[in-house]
């Protein structure tokens, strides 16, 4: 496979895997939430619960997946794995017409 082939296939997996962190975050914390916090709200309040579960999920599964990427990176050469998708930064492209 070529660089450009590992690029987008490392996008897809990476896309792939932030979908199931941000999945098993929302079960884990609504677990949580219904195991043991639900107790010690008041019944007017327990809707509540879901919208923050959501917004919680979704701010844990963004802070795992920036650190679990820059172990990656660290880990890993990306200049000999991945071809950048934009352009290389201060290179002129240079047009053959």
């Amino acid at each position: 496979m070529n660089k450009k082939t590992n690029t987008w296939l490392f996008i897809l997996g990476a896309t792939v895997f932030n979908i199931l962190i941000t999945i098993i975050s929302f079960f884990v914390l609504l677990l949580i939430y219904a195991r043991f916090i639900i107790k010690f709200i008041p019944e007017a309040g327990q809707a509540w619960g879901f919208p923050i579960i959501f917004i919680g999920a979704i701010a844990l599964s963004f802070v795992l997946y920036r650190v679990i990427l820059k172990y990656l990176l660290k880990r890993f050469d990306v200049e000999k794995y991945f071809d950048p998708i934009f352009g290389r930064r201060g290179q002129n492209k240079i047009r053959k017409d």
